[in-house]
């Protein structure tokens, strides 16, 4: 089978394709024919070799992956041949023509949602998730921001707090972008181009500013977003790309607070919540993958130059 292999750390370009063994699985693993596999930015940070916790070398990248089951090993019972799935976690990498799993992270994709979205589902909305719900905390009654929200986290956490209650505000930076995260379920959107579009958020919550911020980009961000928070607010951490100076006064004052999230730290009983309410939401409705590019497994070196660019619309997903 064709897979993307990466023999050392580096940029882009040392990932190469090549041909590589069928696995074969063992007893509770499966055998995912994959249709699709998603592409994120905590990829390029392990490809780089600027990761906490690096694969041992070659590897192939990638967790996020729809396909079709193909195989199954001893003492499988939740799928079968044929069927239709997502990843949470692979075995053997996603950017690859097969993926081996365990069978517990495999979950069941609803026959209208595409293989492409299905490749969309697993980092982000898990990501999304997990920031609104169980470290956010948040409430039906509470206004989130969503900083950064024309991305895969973006969109999903958008969708989410919207079937959840939840007044949702989303920044983009673009007029493309602001339709985007509209047609999403936000019920206001900002250009984070304009000068003050931070005072345009406070008027919009009449002075008292948002409870719950996800920030993509905290590097940039978060000094800016302890200026806008309410009264025990909350910023959620999900992406940084270098250091940042905040002021304590304005955590202080609210009495704020500033939470990291990796999606890697959720225990197993998290997990279930997770993927329990992932499946919900695409079999309702509610949630609805959006998709800005699709390439050839072969390109996956520009996807990942391209999911770094500033302008995230949707998620890149990679066809083997």
């Amino acid at each position: 089978m064709k897979a993307m292999r990466v023999h050392q750390f580096g940029g882009p370009e040392v990932m190469k394709v090549e041909e590589v063994s069928l696995p074969t699985p063992a007893a509770n693993e499966v055998i995912v024919r994959v249709k699709a596999a998603g592409v994120n930015p905590v990829e390029t940070y392990i490809r780089s070799g600027a990761y906490p916790a690096l694969p041992p070398l070659p590897y192939t990248p990638g967790q996020d992956a729809a396909g079709v089951i193909e195989a199954i090993g001893d003492d499988v019972k939740n799928v079968r041949v044929g069927d239709r799935v997502f990843t949470s976690r692979t075995i053997s990498g996603s950017y690859a023509e097969f993926a081996l799993c365990d069978d517990a992270e495999v979950h069941p994709l609803p026959e209208k949602i595409s293989f492409a979205q299905g490749a969309a589902v697993n980092i982000p909305y898990a990501t999304a998730y997990r920031a609104l719900f169980q470290r956010a905390n948040a409430q039906p009654d509470e206004i989130v921001l969503v900083h950064g929200a024309t991305g895969g986290v973006g969109t999903a956490a958008v969708q989410f707090a919207r079937a959840a209650g939840l007044t949702v505000f989303g920044t983009a930076g673009s007029e493309r972008g602001e339709k985007l995260v509209l047609e999403q379920g936000a019920h206001r959107v900002f250009n984070h181009h304009a000068p003050d579009y931070l005072q345009q958020i406070t008027a919009a919550t009449e002075g008292r500013g948002v409870n719950v911020i996800l920030e993509m980009l905290a590097n940039v961000n978060l000094g800016k977003d302890l200026t806008i928070l309410a009264k025990k607010g909350r910023v959620i951490v999900i992406g940084s790309r270098g250091k940042v100076e905040i002021n304590p006064r304005d955590v202080m004052l609210r009495e704020s607070d500033i939470l990291g999230l990796l999606l890697f730290n959720a225990d197993d009983r998290e997990r279930r919540a997770i993927y329990a309410a992932i499946v919900d939401g695409l079999e309702d409705g509610t949630l609805n993958p959006i998709i800005g590019r699709e390439l050839p497994l072969a390109e996956a070196p520009a996807a990942h130059e391209a999911i770094l660019q500033p302008g995230a619309f949707g998620k890149i997903v990679l066809v083997p």
